[in-house]
């Protein structure tokens, strides 16, 4: 970073840190009085550290009461923090911090940081030293008060406040896995290294695996079939934003959106390292071999052994199973839509031999190029959704406009009924 960026960037500190304490002094002093009330001192410290791993004390009005890190605005009229930067570190964290990593301490930590930015969207998939690094290399005002706008719009729509994260969740009946997209890789790539045989005697347990978001669980609430697939699946991870709210009115925390727009190149990365194989079927003529050529050149030594649109008849689904089979494939994506494609491996899943098989919905067209995904300030925010409006307004209307509201009150229906238990 030059000297006239952090010229104007120590500037901005002060700027807006003084305006915050002016135009939040009566909270000030409010929460030092609870404070010195309450906990007998103004406020708390912890030994953190910052820019050239330098340490620093950092204040924290006293107490559990909301309101305690106002304080660590004295912090950055300090110097010891910027009002955007990585995330402050104890004397502990910053010890295990690796080499290629170093970058972090380039820049003064900051009050708002993108690792817990994206955590509370629940879309912190990457390791935060990556998020670090990508977010120290553009700092400037800009990304600063971008990464403060986003943060203060996440904390409403993802929630600031820890909630109890149980290993598994229940939407109406459809039981979902809470867990993490690098536990969810994991337990895929475990099960598709299985190299299957084209014997279906000799296989090994075959595992069906779901993504839900509310679109999903609304129509599984009125569709008995797919429910059922749903509930025999050996796994059920949630998608989306929609989710994770549902999660917060019934007072229950989410690991991760563990989505599988997210989650694929991802376990193609996985595959090409572990030599398990994946085979694509779904959506138009020619999407599912763009994809397989886009992700071979992403991921050298990646096995995609098959791709096969969506468009086929009855009469041609034996030849298609077979060609699946005969591949060797390791892992089946199968992009029909919902709830069709988990309907279709239902109906074919003693047929089928690839140890993994999955539903993927529209996963193809993304990563085909054909539809461009939402950036990822729009992700970072809990609002991809507006994003796929907005491109196909005729198409998701329904699933939006009036899909959420109805998904929302029939959590708020199933909050009130275990409330009452």
């Amino acid at each position: 970073m030059n000297r006239a960026t952090a010229s104007w960037l120590r500037g901005f500190d002060l700027a807006l840190a003084l305006a915050l304490i002016v135009l939040l002094a009566p909270l000030w002093l409010v929460r030092a009085v609870l404070a010195r009330v309450r906990a007998g001192r103004l406020f708390d410290r912890a030994e953190q550290v910052g820019r050239e791993r330098r340490s620093f004390v950092r204040l924290a009005f006293a107490g559990p009461l909301p309101g305690r890190d106002l304080a660590a605005l004295l912090n950055v009229l300090r110097g010891d923090m910027a009002i955007a930067g990585p995330r402050p570190l104890t004397v502990a964290e910053a010890a295990a911090v690796p080499a290629e990593a170093e970058i972090r301490f380039s820049v003064r930590p900051g009050l708002f940081s993108p690792y817990p930015l994206q955590q509370r969207t629940g879309i912190a998939h990457d390791p935060e030293s990556e998020l670090d690094r990508r977010f120290v290399e553009r700092l400037g005002v800009g990304a600063s008060l971008g990464l403060v706008v986003r943060s203060l719009i996440a904390g409403l729509v993802g929630g600031g406040k820890a909630l109890p994260v149980p290993p598994r969740l229940d939407f109406f009946g459809v039981p979902i896995v809470n867990t993490t997209m690098d536990e969810a890789v994991d337990w895929i790539a475990a099960r598709a290294a299985l190299a299957p045989n084209p014997s279906p005697m000799e296989q090994g347990e075959k595992a069906l695996l779901a993504f839900v978001n509310p679109d999903c669980l609304n129509i599984a609430y009125t569709h008995e079939r797919y429910r059922t697939v749903l509930q025999q699946a050996a796994r059920v991870l949630p998608d989306g934003i929609g989710v994770k709210i549902g999660c917060r009115m019934r007072g229950l925390g989410l690991a991760a959106n563990v989505n599988g727009t997210d989650l694929f190149p991802r376990l193609c990365e996985r595959a090409a390292r572990d030599g398990f194989s994946l085979f694509l079927l779904g959506a138009r003529p020619g999407i599912a071999e763009l994809v397989a050529a886009n992700m071979r050149a992403r991921c050298p030594g990646l096995m995609i052994v098959g791709a096969q649109h969506g468009y086929f008849g009855p009469d041609e689904e034996d030849t298609i199973v077979a060609r699946i089979n005969a591949s060797g494939a390791g892992v089946l994506l199968v992009a029909f839509g919902v709830p069709r494609q988990e309907l279709w491996l239902a109906d074919h899943h003693d047929a089928l031999t690839p140890p993994v098989r999955m539903g993927v919905g529209g996963l193809f067209d993304f990563y085909s190029g054909r539809i461009p995904r939402a950036p990822l300030w729009l992700r970072e925010i809990g609002l991809e959704w507006v994003w796929r409006l907005a491109q196909e307004p005729g198409r998701m209307w329904r699933r939006y406009i009036l899909g959420n509201p109805l998904f929302l009150y029939r959590v708020w229906r199933q909050a009130r009924q275990e409330a009452r238990r």
